[in-house]
């Protein structure tokens, strides 16, 4: 059987259609994610997830993506121009799925279970470097939690590297989160830089949320009033804050360290 041609056209409704998905909205509405890159695919590929279409462009491949694209099944064949079209980076490697929005369910947490509240985020580079972090250090899992960054839009997905698939990542309203985290006794730890206890002075152990807000305006008055209230220690002439990313990956990493095991400390 001949393979059918490649698309061409800008006009194609498969191409208006991928467009429009760059939009929050249209994916909201058509309950559809766009997920570009061959890591990123591979990741969500390895967390379950199944592509309803794979759209391709050999001419853009990369060799992680020439190597994947054979594995995918049936894939639409896209031209140079119309891939550019409906990529949204600047050096595109030539795969792009469409796949049904994630809804992981949070599994039960373990004893020393690590959760990272993200609270209106709104860049979508800072959401996906604290979702890598959160996979690096072992976390839990991550809530999202009101009208910020898309965790499942395409910048987040790329600045993640196809983390966002890796551990559970809920989009909860507050009363939802706060009802889940009361139910399974996690502690709540708010990250703000005008707590009078420093992040590493904290008993980060047990069943711990770590709470973070814009780098703007922070956590709001309900969040603010967690069991506890850590910041991090600067002493830079100009720095007034840090990069939520930064502070998120700081305070995940202690988590971590605070939970190694005698036989790991003897390393």
């Amino acid at each position: 059987m001949t393979a059918p041609a490649p698309i061409t056209s800008l006009q194609n409704p498969q191409i208006k259609r991928l467009v429009r998905l760059r939009e929050r909205r249209e994916r909201e509405r058509s309950g559809t994610i766009l997920i570009e890159g061959a890591r990123e695919l591979s990741r969500a590929l390895q967390a379950g997830v199944r592509p309803e279409s794979v759209f391709s462009c050999p001419a853009l491949h990369s060799p992680e993506a020439a190597a994947l694209a054979p594995t995918l099944g049936p894939v639409t064949e896209l031209s140079r121009a119309a891939f550019d079209k409906v990529s949204g980076r600047e050096h595109p490697d030539g795969l792009l799925a469409l796949a049904p929005t994630p809804h992981p369910t949070l599994p039960e947490p373990g004893p020393q279970a690590v959760t990272v509240v993200l609270h209106g985020l709104e860049k979508p580079g800072n959401v996906g470097a604290i979702l890598r972090s959160a996979d690096a250090a072992g976390a839990h899992s991550v809530l999202v939690l009101g009208r910020g960054a898309d965790p499942y839009g395409p910048n987040v997905i790329r600045a993640s590297q196809g983390s966002v698939f890796a551990l559970p990542v809920a989009v909860l309203d507050e009363a939802e989160a706060l009802a889940w985290l009361s139910a399974r006794g996690f502690t709540t730890f708010a990250c703000t830089p005008d707590a009078p206890r420093t992040y590493w002075d904290a008993p980060l152990t047990g069943r711990v949320a770590l709470l973070l807000g814009t780098e703007h305006e922070g956590l709001p008055g309900e969040w603010r009033r967690a069991d506890h209230a850590l910041s991090i220690p600067m002493q830079g002439r100009g720095a007034d804050s840090l990069n939520v990313a930064t502070a998120a990956a700081l305070m995940l990493y202690e988590c971590a360290r605070q939970r190694r095991t005698p036989q790991q400390e003897a390393v």
